[in-house]
């Protein structure tokens, strides 16, 4: 079983490469089922997304994510995510990400647990 509970946590973006579309008004809202996790989002450039993944024996995240950005384009991608628990109790995934879709590159992005 994980250490790490995302059920009913909200996150936002806080650093993203170049390439990435999620900003810091893009908002994730995850949900947890043993080692599945999946959310929703939207905000900035995103109207809609959702992803899809799952908790490794090594606490990190696996995730494949697909949305419709405000260009009306569908875009897909896949990212690895490392959490780490802030001294505040908040969680930050440090993610690897790359599109499957688009111009295929490759970026870096931090994400955190939003307070409240």
């Amino acid at each position: 079983m994980t250490k790490i509970n995302y059920n009913s946590k909200t996150f936002a973006s806080v650093q993203n490469s170049e390439t990435g579309e999620v900003s810091a008004e893009t908002v994730f809202h995850y949900h947890q089922k043993d080692n599945v996790v999946w959310a929703e989002y939207a905000g900035g450039e995103i109207v809609f997304g959702n992803l899809i993944g799952k908790i490794a024996d090594n606490e990190t995240l696996e995730i494949r994510y697909q949305h419709l950005n405000k260009k009306g384009e569908l875009m897909t991608g896949q990212c690895f995510s490392t959490p780490e628990t802030l001294s505040d109790g908040r969680i930050r995934l440090r993610e690897k990400w790359r599109w499957t879709s688009g111009d295929f590159s490759e970026g870096e992005s931090i994400v955190e647990e939003m307070s409240g």
